[in-house]
């Protein structure tokens, strides 16, 4: 029963009472003035982090989010799309590679160049930022079970 609970308290969402799924960051990078001011939780991989006069935008690119609000990375991505966060962040707390969760509103949208393409990147701003553990998605529960023997003199 103990184990049971554990496990319960793990699959947790990281973000209570959240709103329903509005649209990927991909749809909303098609239309993003249909969703502007739309409240959202993403998730996904950190690419970078541009510091601005004012601002700091991180790019992230999306996952889907299991129960826990946990980005998916074994599953296709979602688009991407930038966090956009009040002042100096130090890019060293947002690295290349660490997931995150968030939550917070369609702030607008900027186009940006992958490749050879335009793409069309939504903007999250008035975010409540979630840094998952450097070693995620590997930091999960891991059982393991052992018998010894042993010699009496």
């Amino acid at each position: 029963m103990l184990a049971a609970a554990a496990l319960a308290g793990c699959a947790a969402p990281v973000f209570k009472d959240a709103p329903p799924a509005v649209a990927t960051p991909l749809e909303v990078g098609t239309a993003p003035e249909r969703y502007h001011d739309a409240e959202i939780i993403w998730g996904g991989k950190i690419l970078g982090v541009r510091n601005r006069a004012d601002t700091t935008d991180v790019e992230i690119v999306a996952y889907p989010l299991d129960r826990a609000q946990r980005p998916d990375p074994g599953a296709q991505t979602l688009g991407r799309f930038v966090i956009s966060l009040p002042g100096f962040v130090e890019p060293l707390d947002y690295p290349s590679g660490r997931f995150v969760t968030l939550r917070g509103r369609v702030a607008g949208s900027e186009v940006a160049r992958i490749d050879e393409h335009d793409v069309v990147l939504p903007i999250v701003g008035r975010a409540n930022v979630h840094l998952w553990p450097v070693n995620f998605p590997y930091d999960g529960s891991h059982w393991s079970f052992g018998v010894g023997v042993g010699v009496v003199r």
